[in-house]
């Protein structure tokens, strides 16, 4: 039976979740009933909102609709992301989209760790994630967080970003198949901090929400994965 993802996310139901995912960060980062700990959860649920909102900005269908007049949620996968745009536009507009993914996920960060560290960081790159996932923008239909988690990586730790790429690489090299790919890299995401040896709680969690969000939105790509009828990736031919 298919679910039907808009209208269970535009209900009350989803903004009650998200008020509790608020309050839960609340609860484990800001701390206390004093001064201190209600001025460190309002920022805290700052960032947050920050980072949603942000991430709702679908840089797929911006790009996708002012040069070529076309939602990319209508062609293809139906996937707002890089691999989609690419496979329906070219290579060009998925390097756009990945560079924009790219950018919104840095901004993020960077506010929330300067707002509240590395726990504040850790924060926006998950509540960044589930604005491109479900951007309020657009419908809450977005990607499948690929670029948003590898942004995240990069600036959580550089050593772990450039084991992701090589994992993601060298599977593409072997499969020929970017949601393997993809699959396989956020699988790896908090082995490879746990291998590290010095990665702290609120990275792990971040690396352990990443994995878990990705391949649930994969889940579909499992499926065919598994029937033997997910396609290739080939990107469009750029017209001359």
């Amino acid at each position: 039976m298919k679910i039907d993802w808009k209208r269970k996310l535009t209900s009350r139901k989803f903004w009650v979740a998200l008020a509790g995912f608020v309050s839960g960060l609340i609860v484990a980062f800001g701390g206390g009933d004093d001064v201190a700990g209600t001025v460190s959860g309002c920022i805290l649920a700052g960032d947050s909102v920050l980072g949603y909102l942000l991430g709702s900005i679908s840089v797929a269908v911006l790009a996708c609709r002012r040069l070529y007049g076309a939602d990319v949620r209508t062609r293809g996968s139906g996937n707002a992301g890089a691999t989609n745009v690419a496979r329906v536009f070219g290579m060009k507009a998925g390097i756009l989209t990945f560079a924009g993914d790219f950018l919104k996920t840095a901004a993020s960060m960077l506010i929330g760790a300067w707002l509240l560290g590395e726990a504040g960081k850790c924060i926006a790159a998950c509540a960044c994630l589930l604005g491109h996932c479900w951007p309020v923008f657009f419908g809450f239909r977005g990607g499948k967080g690929v670029t948003v988690s590898a942004a995240a990586a990069l600036l959580l730790d550089v050593r772990l970003f450039l084991i992701l790429v090589a994992v993601f690489f060298l599977v593409f090299y072997f499969a020929r198949t970017v949601s393997v790919c993809s699959i396989t890299a956020a699988l790896t995401y908090p082995l490879a901090m746990l291998l590290l040896g010095d990665t702290s709680l609120p990275m792990l969690l971040t690396g352990v929400f990443v994995a878990v969000l990705v391949c649930f939105l994969h889940r579909g790509n499992i499926r065919r994965l598994l029937s033997g009828t997910e396609p290739k990736f080939k990107a469009k031919k750029q017209d001359k």
